[in-house]
């Protein structure tokens, strides 16, 4: 999904030029493509994201979006290849929002094929769109099957109807393992997305939604701790005493037990908010290998209205409206609003901060002198896992997984 609010840095050109230096170790890098679709039938009250009903379009249209779509592919086909940067077929595709799926399939489909006939999938690539569970049918999901789409992520958010009402989740909860079984029968692999911390949902409330998402034996589960994001209707009812701020001992105890939980059903936590049914005879990896290029330093290109890219180690981000998305699409401009290059000691930190949430974590030779002499502190503070730091390796135990964040600030201090 992509962040409402927009950074500061330099313009972007007009024509989206990128500096000679993207192609440094290019080879070593994956290459994906993110697709961001900025419709939603209704905002949800905590959600911070660059998203728009219908009545907040003003002048863009849903109908022309997916052929806007297309024509920046185009455009970032013609950039890659000016940049000089070797052919890369495309590893993973995600759809995200928003909500995708308010589009039609053939849409969907008309946005895949782009990506596909402009740089080609490697073999087994992996292509997600992001679902509400109100939004799609059995016939809908055969045809995104067929386009070539080969997993999918459900909004499930919570189980407990009072908890999705005050998320203002649209969706019945008894809808959930209908949806599952059509994209079983279409031949996708499911991911569900859990959401806890929502103001007055109890630890049963959370274990009830565990539970319920475990019982549709999905191949991924994500779960996230509710983030109260300034400016929406959320935050502004908590500041009005409305609902009660979220409780960050009782997230804490939510984490633990869904770990517990997701542990003893057999999935293995592969980064800090995600977990993965762990491989059987079939031999698949059910982890979002989308997400992890993001955490491991890979390349992406973010096609839509405020969709960030990254590209050895140029990051860029799009304008934000669709009205004004569709007028550089239109104009033949790239829609990037600014840009920035990383430069070696912000590349440094942000490694440490992403590829140490995975649970492979990341080699402490790596880290600079003063992050190395933190270890023997994190260690004793149970923080990293000690057989493995000595073996070489920071690994966080559960409860750096915890602090995650404190985690880092010592490493890069």
């Amino acid at each position: 999904m992509t962040p409402s609010a927009l950074p500061i840095a330099d313009p972007a050109p007009l024509d989206g030029a990128l500096p000679p230096s993207v192609v440094d170790d290019a080879a070593t890098r994956n290459f994906g493509v993110y697709l961001h679709v900025p419709f939603c039938r209704v905002r949800c009250g905590y959600c911070d994201f660059n998203t728009y009903t219908s009545d907040e379009l003003r002048g863009a249209k849903r109908t022309d979006y997916a052929g806007q779509a297309v024509t920046e592919v185009a455009l970032a086909g013609r950039v890659l290849h000016d940049a000089g940067l070797p052919p890369r077929p495309v590893s993973t595709v995600f759809f995200g929002g928003g909500t995708p799926t308010l589009l039609p399939a053939t849409d969907l489909a008309a946005m895949l094929h782009s990506v596909v006939d402009t740089w080609g999938l490697v073999d087994g690539a992996e292509v997600t769109t992001e679902a509400n569970p109100d939004s799609v049918d059995l016939d809908y999901l055969l045809a995104l099957k067929r386009a070539g789409f080969t997993r999918v992520s459900f909004g499930m958010q919570s189980a407990v109807p009072h908890v999705l009402a005050t998320l203002e989740r649209t969706h019945d909860p008894s809808r959930i393992p209908l949806v599952v079984k059509w994209a079983r029968e279409a031949g996708l692999q499911v991911s569900l997305d859990l959401i806890y911390g929502t103001p007055g949902e109890s630890l049963a409330d959370w274990g009830e939604s565990l539970d319920q998402a475990l019982a549709q034996k999905p191949d991924h589960l994500s779960a996230y701790a509710l983030i109260v994001e300034d400016g929406t209707k959320l935050a502004a009812q908590i500041r009005r005493g409305e609902v009660a701020e979220p409780d960050d001992d009782l997230e804490a105890d939510m984490y633990e037990l869904a770990d517990r939980r997701l542990g003893a059903a057999g999935y293995e936590w592969y980064e800090v908010s995600n977990w993965a049914l762990a491989g059987g005879t079939d031999g698949l990896d059910r982890r979002s290998r989308h997400n992890l290029a993001y955490w491991q330093g890979h390349d992406w290109w973010g096609v839509g209205p405020g969709a960030h890219s990254h590209v050895g180690g140029v990051r860029w981000w799009n304008v934000k409206h669709p009205a004004a998305y569709a007028d550089r699409i239109a104009a033949g401009l790239s829609p990037a609003a600014g840009r920035e290059t990383l430069d070696a000691d912000t590349r440094r930190v942000e490694a440490v901060l992403l590829r140490t949430r995975l649970r492979e974590g990341m080699p402490v030779a790596e880290l600079e002198a003063s992050g190395r002499h933190a270890v023997a502190g994190l260690i004793a503070d149970e923080l990293v896992d000690a057989r493995a730091a000595i073996a070489g390796r920071l690994e966080l135990t559960l409860r750096g997984r915890l602090l995650a964040d404190a985690v880092v600030r010592r490493l890069v201090e």
